[in-house]
């Protein structure tokens, strides 16, 4: 496996780089790393693309900015940047699940003309979300969202008993018969060095809280309200409770817009279930 990087907004990127043909650039989640697709990017790059997995701001080896900002304005930001310097501007096909959907969602709406064709798992679109946030059962499903709003107490309880924590997290989102041990030790071992975990977290801290956003970019974020016109697939594993939210959510969308839901599955579908996910993505790439 060989890391490259790129700059991208100001910023060290690290990714990974397979094959040749369309760019299919996917970005992965919390708690999670570049490797989560790993079952999906043979099958890509056999139906003759080339796949890029990088690392998102804040997960090494990607550079961690001193005192940098984490909004999703600033997340947007860096996979335009990505994108533009992976392909020279040309459309390319973005893939994105859990924070990598979050992100994926303001990129479609802020910069449609760079990609061509999009899937989002889930995570629903944010509209959606807003309507979460004050139905209990949501709130319960997201409760980590809440507790990463507290300052230090979140990276000790990651951090404590091997983070047992981490365990919990990959165990109350997929079914109970799915085991990824290989995995969630290589997650681990990126969230346990120097910065990571705060940077991770503040993801969530800038969710909420306005003076973590960065003040330049008011236009980014207008762009990013602005409905989707880009084709998009939306998945959810069935076992997710967020696919509810995700049932009625094609207002947002103005050109092509499926939504399908994986049996079996949970929030992290394309591990749980990777063979039905990568012929979903393959498929949907491929009209």
């Amino acid at each position: 496996m060989t890391i490259q990087y790129i700059q991208a907004n100001k910023l060290q990127f690290a990714y990974q780089e397979y094959g040749d043909g369309p760019l299919v650039i996917l970005l992965h989640g919390f708690p999670d790393i570049a490797t989560t697709w790993s079952h999906q990017v043979p099958a890509l790059v056999a139906q003759g693309y080339r796949v890029v997995t990088p690392y998102l701001r804040g997960y090494t080896p990607t550079e961690i900015p001193e005192g940098g900002f984490y909004d999703k304005a600033t997340l947007v930001e860096d996979i335009a940047g990505l994108i533009k310097g992976l392909s020279g501007g040309k459309p390319v096909h973005l893939v994105g699940q859990d924070w990598g959907a979050i992100i994926a969602y303001a990129v479609l709406a802020a910069y449609p003309e760079l990609i061509s064709r999009a899937v989002v798992m889930a995570v629903p679109h944010p509209g959606q979300v807003t309507e979460s946030l004050v139905n209990p059962k949501h709130i319960h499903r997201s409760f980590h969202w809440w507790f990463f709003q507290l300052p230090d107490l979140p990276e000790k309880a990651i951090l404590a008993n091997d983070q047992a924590f981490i365990d919990y997290l990959w165990a109350y989102w997929t079914i109970p018969s799915h085991r990824d041990e290989e995995h969630i030790v290589a997650v681990k071992e990126t969230l346990e060095k120097p910065r990571v975990l705060s940077a991770t977290l503040a993801y969530y801290r800038a969710m909420f809280d306005v003076s973590k956003a960065d003040p330049a970019l008011t236009a980014v974020r207008e762009k990013m309200t602005r409905l989707i016109q880009v084709p998009t697939l939306a998945l959810c594993g069935r076992e997710d409770l967020r696919a509810e939210l995700m049932l009625e959510q094609s207002q947002y969308f103005t050109n092509e817009y499926e939504f399908k839901l994986v049996d079996n599955a949970g929030h992290f579908l394309h591990r749980e279930q990777p063979e039905a996910v990568t012929r979903l993505i393959i498929d949907w790439l491929k009209r």
